[in-house]
Formats: C-alpha cells, sequence, structure tokens
C-alpha cells in the first residue's frame, strides 16, 4: 500500500509538542474512515500509521463483502481509495508509531518515536496481529517457510506442498489464494468442520488442488534450513504423524494491539477495549474502532462503520467542551 505522507512534525518550532483535535492511532478501515469523518468537520485529524500500513486488510489480496465493489477489490487498493478520500478533506497521515500514551487528563499525551502530541480526543484504531502457534520451530523458521501473510508470500511457494492451519474465513480465502501457486494446499484443522462460511467453504471444497487433515493440530515445525515437515497429533486418537510440506502458513486468529494502554483504558480478558455502542471508552474523549475493540465481526465494512461511528462521537464530544466544529455534509 502506498501512502502520500505528510511530513508534517508532531512539534512545533519552539519545540513544544503538537496540539490536535483529534489524534487517530492506526491506518486500517477504522482509522481512515475515522479520519474521512473528522476531516469533513473539519478537525484536521492526525493519523498516525503504525507499523503496517492500511492494516490488515492491506495485506488481503482481494476483498469481495466490501460494498461498492461488486467484482471485489485489492485491500491495498482499498486502503488508498480510503487514505485519499481523508486527505481531499484535510486529514494528515504520518508514518509514526505511538510508543506510549498517557490518558490521566486531556489533553492526552501520546509520545511517537519522532516526537510527542497532545491531543484533545483519541481515536484508537490499532487492529489486532496474527496468532502465533507457539509450536517448537515456528520462530526459528519464520521466513524461512513458515508465513502469517498468504498474499505476502505465495509467490515464493510455486508448484511447492504448502499447509494451512485453521478453519476460519481467513484461513480458507489464503488457502484458495495459495492455490494460484502451490502444487498442493492441505488445510489442517483441530476439527471435523470449519467455521468459515458456507461460500468459502464450498470454494474450497470444489478446488481440486486442496486437501484436508481433520481432528488434528500442529505440535511442532521442522526443518534445517527451511521448513521440512510438520508434527501432528491427533485430537481425539493421539497419534502422531510428521507430513512433509514446504510451507506453514498459519491462520488461527488475531490479538488485539491494546498492550499500550493497559492499565488505563477498560478491557475485556483477552484484551478487546471495551466500548459503548457509541464507541465510547471507558475515558471521555477516547474512543475505539475496529479491531483493537471488535472481537465479534472482524470485517473490513464493520471496522469502517465503527471509524465513522467514533469520529462522529468524537466531534460531538468536543462541541460539549466548548470547541467549535464544523457541521460536516451527510452523505
Amino acid at each position: 500500500m502506498e501512502l502520500s505522507l505528510t511530513g508534517m512534525s508532531n512539534q512545533n518550532v519552539d519545540g513544544t509538542d503538537q496540539v490536535v483535535k483529534v489524534l487517530i492511532l492506526g491506518s486500517g478501515p477504522a482509522g481512515l474512515s475515522a479520519a474521512l469523518y473528522a476531516a469533513r468537520a473539519e478537525l484536521q485529524p492526525v493519523v498516525l500509521t503504525g507499523i503496517e500500513l492500511g492494516g490488515q486488510a492491506a495485506l488481503t489480496n482481494v476483498i469481495e463483502n466490501y460494498p461498492g465493489f461488486p467484482d471485489g477489490v485489492g485491500g491495498a487498493q482499498l486502503g488508498e481509495l480510503f487514505q485519499k478520500q481523508a486527505e481531499r478533506f484535510g486529514a494528515k497521515v504520518e508514518l509514526d508509531t505511538a510508543t506510549e500514551v498517557d490518558l490521566s487528563q486531556r489533553p492526552f499525551r501520546v509520545t511517537t518515536y519522532n516526537g510527542t502530541y497532545q491531543a484533545e480526543t483519541l481515536i484508537i484504531a490499532t487492529g489486532a496481529t496474527p496468532n502465533h502457534l507457539q509450536v517448537p520451530g515456528e520462530v526459528a523458521l519464520t521466513g524461512r517457510g513458515v508465513s502469517y501473510c498468504a498474499t505476502c508470500d505465495g509467490w515464493f511457494f510455486r508448484e511447492k506442498n504448502v499447509v494451512v492451519v485453521g478453519g476460519g474465513d481467513s484461513a480458507l480465502e489464503e488457502a484458495i489464494f495459495l492455490t494460484r501457486y502451490a502444487e498442493t494446499v492441505t488445510i489442517i484443522h483441530r476439527r471435523d468442520a470449519f467455521r468459515a462460511g458456507a461460500i468459502l467453504q464450498k470454494r474450497a471444497f470444489d478446488n481440486p488442488k486442496i486437501k484436508y487433515i481433520w481432528n488434528n493440530v500442529v505440535t511442532g515445525i521442522n526443518g534445517q534450513e527451511a521448513v521440512e515437515t510438520v508434527r501432528l497429533k491427533n485430537t481425539q486418537t493421539g497419534e502422531e504423524t510428521t507430513p512433509s510440506t514446504q510451507g506453514v502458513f498459519i491462520f488461527i486468529g488475531h490479538t488485539p494491539n491494546t498492550g499500550l494502554f493497559k492499565g488505563q483504558v477498560e478491557m475485556d480478558a483477552r484484551g478487546y477495549l471495551v466500548v459503548d455502542q457509541l464507541m465510547q471508552t471507558s475515558i471521555p474523549g477516547v474512543f475505539a474502532a475496529g479491531e483493537a475493540a471488535d472481537p465479534h465481526f472482524r470485517q473490513v465494512v464493520t471496522s469502517a462503520g465503527m471509524g465513522a461511528a467514533a469520529a462522529i462521537q468524537a466531534t460531538r464530544f468536543l462541541e460539549e467542551q466548548g470547541e467549535k466544529v464544523e457541521k460536516p455534509v451527510s452523505i
């Protein structure tokens, strides 16, 4: 995903902190949708991209269920469109990452690699990170056959045999994508049925390149210079096997990127930020949207909607605090 970055310093010329009305952490669908709505209210929002430009959606080859694109749209392309639209109304996108936050008082203080912001309102849209199997060999062989992104790495497995671990939408989507390159794709799932949607299941079952290993979990990944085999254990019989493979793609869910806010904002037991129906967190003036606050849906369209709602509420919050806010034109 290409970002047209503003290069704006987050400190004033006298070295003091840059004060902004709306600071948005994260550049995925939630963050950029929030930027669009805040920018249309002439709040001049600043978006800190974080490490993953465009969020998880930018790594998806084709998004087929986002309204308005009947033939599907590339994840990176959709992110670029989000950004251009937000920038058209005055949003500023910064290639920077928050490293520390102080939410004890307003304005909220956010320290980044490049300096410090003071934000009248904060919208957290930091997304989530793919979960790891936590098995021997996984870390050592990451980048040498172990991957968490088929779109990123699929090309390197042309005419090879690979496995996909997982049973949800992401696992099946990525398995289907990998059949463009791989000789065979074997999906390993710990149960005997998938959680993925019916359409994806039909596509997978109809694809002659995809095979299945049911009721098995991965207990290890083996190889010297690259992945050679995976160790499996049958969840019903306890039988252990070591099938050969040249690639292991892991799609077993995500963990919200909310560690930066631990102890300051209310979270659930899994680390997801707790928000009300208006995207307000436990701290007035701090809102959250997207996968950082969504353990249920985790869709591009719902993240975008949450981002829009968070920005609208941030606008109303500033109005209640006596800030002068322009009313955006309804769309």
